[in-house]
């Protein structure tokens, strides 16, 4: 399975690289990490981990490592990684991810992911599991760009604090409350068609 895309971060490229070589900003911009731990350096870069992730109706926490290769400072590396859920199987891969200097001072963050995957979860389908591999990828970015953005300049004045929510009238319930259930019934017939 191949997937790539590009992101585009309000932010200096040495602060994105900072933060894809932080083990604590990237244990909170995936999905489902429980832990992250840098276990090397120099040429030796390695990060362990477990993550419990959900493809499907298969959940499971995977244990692995990822190690740095090519690594071309403030500018790209290579991820090469391997993790082990037991009787759910395995999944390895490697992304390739570059940085490059964009107008206005942000950075263009282009990626490029190849991954395999055995035992049940390659009995689940490809399609299925490239979409959930997109997801996790989709929300890693999006994470990753708002903590990057999150954090104000030195220029810019501190932010108004908001105002508090309006609460529902009585007697109702909240759209938010609604809205992610209706979310969350769509997933579960999507899910169950699938199957």
């Amino acid at each position: 399975m191949d997937l790539n895309g590009s992101v585009t971060i309000s932010a200096p490229r040495s602060a994105v690289w900072a933060a894809l070589n932080d083990p604590d900003v990237l244990a909170r911009c995936i999905e489902g990490v429980e832990s992250l731990t840098r276990t090397g350096s120099g040429a030796d870069e390695r990060f362990e981990g477990r993550m419990a992730a959900k493809v499907g109706p298969v959940r499971a926490t995977f244990a692995g490592t990822v190690r740095l290769e090519d690594i071309v400072p403030a500018q790209s590396y290579r991820l090469v990684g391997e993790g082990k859920g037991g009787v759910a199987g395995f999944a390895r891969g490697s992304a390739d991810v570059a940085l490059s200097d964009a107008e206005g001072g942000t950075t263009r963050l282009d990626y490029q992911v190849k991954a395999q995957v055995g035992g049940k979860l390659a009995q689940l389908g490809a399609r299925l599991i490239e979409g959930t591999a997109k997801q996790y990828a989709e929300g890693f970015f999006a994470k990753l760009q708002a903590e990057l953005e999150a954090v104000p300049s030195a220029a810019e004045p501190a932010p108004v604090p908001a105002a508090p929510p309006e609460l529902p009238p009585a007697g109702g319930l909240s759209p938010l409350v609604w809205g992610g259930g209706l979310v969350a019934l769509v997933f579960a017939f999507l899910a169950w068609q699938w199957l």
